[in-house]
């Protein structure tokens, strides 16, 4: 073969790695990406007053004016997820306004929560459970108010 006839060989360019590059590697999501999805989705919906039971809400409230304490852990208050490959279950304990309807509240919750976790991790939520531990009557104290008057 003469030189000429060799640059007419066409070449076909290398293929580094293979298939989609979304395919390649793995990625993880931790547990508690998942609770602060679903803690700001819940948190959203009208009705809810607060997460957590009356003891964590107290406790978080004192926790978030210790310098350093940060306020990432108000955002996962009063949720608990647990999460696999391609699935995610959760737990939400929520306190209600006083005069909403509990069951339609916990309904806009789950829905929220559902479409969000799922729009932002691409995990399938496989359950929503909610637990109404409490609810706000209008004329009562917060927690976090009580805690912050205690502290100066």
């Amino acid at each position: 073969m003469s030189e000429s006839q060799q640059a007419e060989v066409p070449r076909t360019p290398t293929k580094r790695g293979g298939g989609d590059p979304a395919t390649r590697g793995r990625t993880t999501i931790a547990d508690g990406v998942v609770e602060k999805i679903a803690g700001l989705a819940a948190r959203d919906v009208l009705g809810v007053h607060a997460m957590g039971s009356g003891l964590a809400r107290t406790l978080g409230a004192v926790r978030d004016r210790v310098p350093g304490g940060g306020r990432s852990a108000t955002a996962t208050r009063g949720v608990k997820a647990e999460v696999g490959e391609v699935q995610t279950a959760l737990d939400l304990e929520i306190v209600v306004d006083y005069g909403v309807a509990i069951a339609d509240v916990a309904r806009s919750v789950r829905e929220n929560v559902i479409s969000a976790v799922e729009r932002m991790t691409g995990l399938e939520v496989v359950e929503v459970n909610i637990a109404v531990s409490d609810v706000k009557l209008p004329d009562e104290a917060d927690e976090e108010e009580e805690a912050e008057t205690r502290l100066h």
